[in-house]
């Protein structure tokens, strides 16, 4: 996971993984800064000792936070591809549903990346790291599948690729208007059409 492996070190004991379970939700539907040591142990049942006995710090809370929110994240949109169609357009066009179905299922306030981002913008600090690893990481996606799909234009197509999944996702945690992953979804078969390759046909929502 490169980053994010260099950045967790904690040894998840059961406290610890309730504990980090009660902070993921918090920090996600209140934000980082709203959230105290104090609430977190007292939703998860812990002692304040144990919660700095396990993680030393709430900086370190919120690294494992964001650490394991984006393992979940890669996890998930890997099942979603392995089970797409072999078309490098399908495979695009999976990246969209997956980001639908991970959104509806886990993120109605939007990526907790972009929204942990607003709170900690301080390159030194070691949360910073699995921020921007995750959306390097999707870049690094966009560019592979795009290559596959039009090779002449890839870095192109990649970078609007990721520009509109990213504009999904704000879209959804504002609530801008419905369904912006569907909207970025057809936007994004009609630049593989305009490639040349085409895109597969899918489901319109």
């Amino acid at each position: 996971m490169g980053s994010t492996e260099k950045t967790r070190r904690i040894t998840m004991t059961p406290a610890a993984r309730r504990a980090l379970a009660a902070a993921e939700r918090l920090f996600y539907e209140r934000g980082i800064h709203a959230v105290g040591v104090d609430l977190i142990a007292a939703e998860a049942g812990v002692t304040k000792k144990t919660l700095y006995d396990r993680f030393g710090s709430k900086e370190q809370i919120v690294v494992e936070y964001l650490a394991h929110r984006d393992e979940r994240w890669r996890a998930f949109l890997a099942e979603r591809l392995d089970a797409a169609g072999p078309g490098p357009a399908e495979r695009v066009l999976a990246v969209f549903d997956a980001s639908r179905a991970w959104s509806s299922e886990n993120g109605p306030k939007g990526c907790s990346m972009v929204n942990a981002h607003a709170e900690i913008s301080d390159p030194a600090h070691p949360a910073h790291a699995i921020i921007t690893g995750q959306k390097q990481w999707m870049l690094a996606l966009f560019t592979r599948l795009a290559e596959e799909a039009a090779p002449d234009g890839a870095d192109r197509l990649a970078r609007t690729l990721m520009l509109l999944h990213e504009g999904a996702l704000v879209a959804h945690g504002l609530n801008v208007f419905p369904d912006p992953f569907a909207r970025a979804r057809e936007e994004a078969r009609a630049l593989l059409a305009a490639a040349g390759r085409g895109a597969a046909p899918g489901r319109r929502a």
